[in-house]
């Protein structure tokens, strides 16, 4: 692990290529969106990868945003109001977006363009905000990165 790493809040997963940071308050569906996102892709025979849920370390190397597992919880995901479950997972992974589970009832029409959510000391990662949990999940998730790309 890097040392100048930082422990953050969020939720971490790669599917296909791309790495998905996502983040936001205790409790706003950072995990069940992730691990929707997870299965989904799966289903489809996509590559999809869990790396940290809950507290992930992130640090950069060569410019980029990593996301590193943190031991004691490695491989572990909290569904809220069940259980903690036992997911396979990869130690660390490059992380190109944050994303932000959002209820579209409470929730604005639109974002503001070009959002970013910044990682104090490690600097920005476009931000994408993803409906609740359905169906469309990954679908959404995949269409929403490719026009911020």
């Amino acid at each position: 692990m890097n040392s100048d790493a930082q422990n953050l809040h969020a939720t971490a997963i790669v599917i296909g290529t791309q790495g998905f940071l996502f983040v936001g308050l205790s409790g706003t569906g950072k995990t069940s969106a992730a691990l929707t996102c997870l299965a989904q892709a799966q289903s489809r025979g996509l590559f999809a990868a869990f790396v940290g849920d809950d507290q992930v370390m992130i640090s950069t190397r060569a410019g980029r945003v990593i996301a590193e597992t943190i031991g004691a919880i490695a491989g572990r995901a909290e569904v809220r109001g069940a259980e903690i479950v036992n997911v396979p997972a990869i130690s660390a992974a490059v992380m190109d977006f944050a994303v932000r589970p959002v209820d579209v009832a409470a929730s604005d029409r639109l974002p503001v363009e070009n959002e970013q959510f910044d990682i104090a000391g490690t600097g920005p990662l476009p931000l994408l905000r993803l409906p609740d949990p359905s169906t469309e999940t990954l679908d959404q998730l995949l269409r929403i990165a490719a026009a911020r790309a």
